[in-house]
């Protein structure tokens, strides 16, 4: 998805580790069963794309075997992998991981040599996917790329690239299907996954707050960092600053974290003592729980933004990079906004503080702004509902396996 100067994940090498194989925390990837799908992804989010695409799929066909690389959602969906994601870099750090991503890419290599699969997937992270692409097809496998690079902000003459590697692309935002269509790729806008995580989320605000270990009857401002480490390091310490202060004008709010299931308590320790100090509760997962119990959020910029607008959570968006990162960001990246809630509707809905307008202050007056001010809470929930009206119907994991259904010749067109 679009993150912010990350644009097309310019920050775009998420394989922290390779795990052995067999890992600790993975099903042994020996692949007894020959492949028929194969799925790629590279980050959290994409991850949990996976996941919901192989119930899909499985829900068509009983039988189906899917290998690939991906977290423990997709190993608790079947998925076998052979390779993990742990986390991310941005563009300067991801130098170190490459030794890492060419393994990983070798492996992927071996698995589809051998075992041939009817359908590549490919779920964003287009740096390396689109690599494994080319791999694919020189095999003679047909590739559906899922959730695709956005050429719309970025190196737009990839479009040309991405449509010769892939025999179908599926897109969530709805006004990527004319782009890639009227440059001649077999294109559909399939809605967005995490509407259905959103439609399955059952009960009250006040019941997933209860359920959520927090009180019912209080506020609850939802603090969404990022599932990226780098993304942690540059801004934690904005959000401990901000609640800080927050909860001085604002003593009957509550706060939650949720962490993305990529990241551990690990990665957080260097603030969550100070912050559970503040009150704040750590969740694992559990993100769109959380914003269906939220009332107000601060979050990075990212799916989550989108995210919280289908929940109908008014929200500031942040994102800090690496001084230079965000140098070649801005020469790159050619969009107005940097959100897909401002994206989505070609203005803005929410405010976005970036770099160095991402301060403690900032965030704060513009929190207060919302919650003082009903006019603006007002047009952020009309926006809301606009963007909601284009997911509303679309079932995007059901639409894509049907798609690789087609593909396979299992399931008539």
């Amino acid at each position: 998805m679009h993150e912010g100067f990350k644009i097309d994940n310019l920050s775009a090498f998420p394989f922290a580790r390779l795990p052995d194989c067999p890992p600790d925390s993975f099903t042994a990837c020996s692949c007894p069963v020959m492949t028929d799908v194969f799925i790629v992804t590279g980050e959290s989010s994409g991850e949990l794309y996976g996941a919901l695409l192989a119930r899909a799929l499985r829900s068509l066909k009983e039988d189906i075997s899917i290998c690939g690389v991906g977290g423990e959602r997709m190993m608790a969906e079947g998925v076998e992998l052979i390779a993990g994601i742990t986390g991310a870099f941005g563009l300067i750090e991801a130098v170190s991981s490459i030794k890492t991503l060419r393994d990983v890419f070798s492996r992927i290599t071996e698995r589809l040599e051998q075992d041939r699969p009817s359908v590549v997937v490919l779920i964003d992270f287009p740096d390396f996917n689109l690599k494994v692409a080319q791999r694919a097809k020189s095999l003679g496998i047909k590739v559906l790329y899922y959730v695709s690079p956005q050429v719309w902000a970025w190196r737009k003459k990839r479009i040309r690239k991405i449509k010769a590697l892939s025999d179908r692309i599926a897109v969530v935002l709805p006004f990527e299907e004319k782009i890639y269509r009227d440059a001649g790729a077999d294109c559909e806008f399939v809605g967005h996954p995490i509407m259905e995580e959103i439609e399955n989320t059952k009960g009250s605000k006040g019941f997933i707050k209860e359920r959520l270990g927090l009180r019912p009857d209080r506020e609850v401002l939802a603090l969404m960092p990022g599932s990226r480490r780098h993304e942690l390091k540059r801004l934690m310490p904005l959000f401990v600053s901000v609640v800080q202060r927050f909860k001085t004008d604002h003593p009957g709010f509550q706060y939650i974290l949720p962490m993305a299931p990529n990241l551990s308590e690990l990665d957080f320790q260097e603030w969550s003592g100070v912050l559970e100090g503040f009150g704040v509760k750590f969740v694992r997962g559990m993100a769109t729980e959380v914003l269906s119990a939220s009332d107000l959020a601060l979050i990075a910029s990212g799916t989550s933004t989108l995210q919280a607008a289908l929940c109908n959570v008014p929200m500031v968006v942040v994102y800090k990079l690496f001084p230079l990162t965000y140098l070649i960001g801005r020469m790159l990246v050619n969009v107005k906004y940097i959100s897909l809630v401002n994206l989505l509707m070609d203005r803005e809905v929410v405010r976005e503080l970036i770099q160095y307008k991402a301060t403690a202050e900032n965030v704060i007056r513009e929190l207060d702004r919302i919650i003082n001010d009903d006019q603006v809470n007002r047009y952020m929930m009309e926006s809301f509902r606009e963007i909601r009206s284009f997911y509303e119907g679309k079932k995007a994991s059901r639409r894509v396996a049907e798609m690789i259904g087609e593909m396979s010749g299992w399931l008539s067109g």
